[in-house]
């Protein structure tokens, strides 16, 4: 590689998808610490640590233009040596700055400064593209639960049709779902690493906390009252922002992915030509993009838990957990990423069935909405005639014996009370949402208020 981006791997295509894996890989790893190191050099001149020439030389060198992926392939190789990519940039750095100005290379820092910097920085840049695709997300969720707020569903407990939604309650929860995960996100305040050996940034004298604010300020990374070397929750902290991103991805897809199964079929995913088709089966319409999303998301826990294990960070600088965290960091944000990026598809891509969606609904023979019919013969007849009447009708439904609303009417209790248009009446899923819609209309004001304030 000479310039550019990674090439894509093999499977890159569905679990390295979007705008993110670019902000992510090891170019933009370079970028981000040759930034810092140059951000370091204005900061000392800032200070007055240095001549302003020198530090205009340091910031020239770290342009990221000028370095190759045969520079990368050399940094990678001689990280081994130091035990971390920054140490052997540091040399290249100041070869290529020359004798005068080389010698305020990496001034005052440790290389934990720098990685830990560049991580921050990173997860800044990535963040920028996250939110966007979060935002698009929400902008499908809330499309579609605007349109179908009053397109009634089953609802669905323990996989079970349970009692009537409507699709657009669904896709509010999606919303919120979506807007919790966004705000996490932005609550997030990614600050510089910057405390030398042992956090005292003794080699700067006295400087060091003027060093520091100009180097929060240059890279726009917020200042830490002091360096956070073993304090690893800045990054427990975004482990857990993305872990919730990828959780809110996860089950909004898997749901998908259930009303999209043949037998219940009330939504599909409209791709272009070619997407959903099967390598063997003609007649499949998979949502190949819900599906992608899952295949994302479900990689975010297993490094959500090695950022956590890796947390546990003794003394003044670890020895091997802080390394630890390198690459999941880095897959996490590429996996969330990569999650959304699919999420955003699919929402886009799907189109809804309201009636595939009455006819589950009525697949039952209104069984679901037997409980309204005990609720309303319960004040005549008292809760337990009318619960085993009630009981009794839809057993015998179960068996065989006959549609409910007929068994109810016939039957010598419901039947005494109840006319046959009442129990139909009651028996409707239409008349029975609760405060879904107004559910709804709370999830998208409160969507609305977000985005006007901006």
């Amino acid at each position: 590689m000479t310039g550019g981006h990674e090439a894509p791997g093999l499977f890159d295509g569905v679990l390295a998808a979007g705008p993110v894996r670019g902000e992510v890989d090891d170019r933009a790893w370079l970028r981000a610490l040759l930034d810092v190191e140059a951000a370091l050099a204005v900061a000392c001149a800032d200070a007055g640590l240095i001549e302003q020439p020198h530090a205009d030389r340091v910031v020239e060198v770290c342009r990221i233009g000028g370095w190759t992926g045969d520079d990368l392939a050399a940094l990678g190789e001689q990280a081994s040596g130091a035990g971390n990519p920054a140490a052997p940039l540091v040399r290249m750095i100041t070869q290529r700055a020359g004798t005068e100005a080389g010698r305020f290379v990496h001034l005052g820092a440790t290389s934990q400064d720098i990685v830990d910097s560049a991580a921050m920085l990173m997860f800044t840049r990535a963040r920028t593209l996250l939110l966007a695709d979060l935002e698009a997300c929400s902008a499908s969720a809330a499309a579609l639960a605007e349109r179908y707020a009053s397109t009634v569903q089953s609802g669905r407990t323990l996989g079970q049709q349970a009692l009537p939604v409507t699709f657009g309650f669904a896709a509010a929860g999606w919303l919120t779902a979506l807007e919790r995960a966004a705000a996490g996100l932005r609550e997030l305040r990614p600050a510089v690493q910057f405390g030398g050996a042992t956090g005292t940034l003794a080699s700067l004298g006295t400087h060091g906390p003027t060093v520091l604010s100009a180097l929060s300020r240059r890279l726009g990374l917020a200042e830490p009252v002091l360096a956070w070397h073993t304090d690893r929750t800045r990054i427990t902290g975004i482990a857990g922002a993305l872990g919730t991103v990828a959780a809110a991805v996860s089950g909004i897809a898997r749901t998908v992915t259930l009303l999209a199964q043949t037998e219940v079929a009330e939504v599909v995913e409209q791709g272009p030509p070619g997407s959903g088709g099967s390598s063997t089966m003609p007649h499949k319409r998979n949502p190949v993009a819900a599906v992608a999303a899952i295949a994302c998301a479900r990689q975010a826990p297993g490094l959500v838990a090695t950022l956590l294990a890796s947390a546990e960070q003794e003394h003044q600088r670890a020895a091997g957990a802080w390394h630890a965290e390198w690459r999941p960091l880095t897959e996490l944000l590429r996996s969330s990423g990569s999650a959304l990026h699919w999420l955003s598809r699919s929402l886009h891509r799907l189109h809804v069935d309201p009636d595939r969606m009455r006819r589950n609904l009525d697949a039952t023979g209104g069984l679901m909405l037997a409980e309204r019919i005990t609720t309303e013969l319960a004040p005549v007849v008292g809760r337990l005639v009318a619960h085993d009447a009630v009981t009794a009708c839809c057993r015998r439904v179960a068996e065989g014996e006959g549609e409910l609303i007929d068994l109810l009417a016939a039957d010598p209790v419901v039947g005494a009370e109840l006319s046959r248009g009442r129990i139909a009446g009651l028996l409707d899923p239409a008349g029975y949402l609760g405060s879904a819609v107004e559910f709804v209309e709370r999830a998208l004001m409160e969507y609305r208020r977000r985005k006007e304030q901006g």
